[in-house]
């Protein structure tokens, strides 16, 4: 990983762990709505995705 990737992927990992805490609240309210609980599925997958690419590039 080139060096100046890392404060994208430092910035990129905390907006994960955020929508992690996000999906953790939803759940545990008595009504989950479930188009939220989707949607953030998404946006985490999708960070998911591209932190593992920055990971992997060189």
């Amino acid at each position: 990983m080139i060096a100046t990737q890392q404060p994208r992927l430092n910035s990129l990992q905390d907006r994960h762990a955020s929508l992690d805490r996000q999906l953790a609240q939803e759940g545990q309210r008595p009504a989950p709505d479930a188009a939220t609980l989707a949607k953030l599925k998404v946006a985490k997958l999708r960070l998911k995705e591209e932190i593992e690419r920055l990971r992997t590039s060189r």
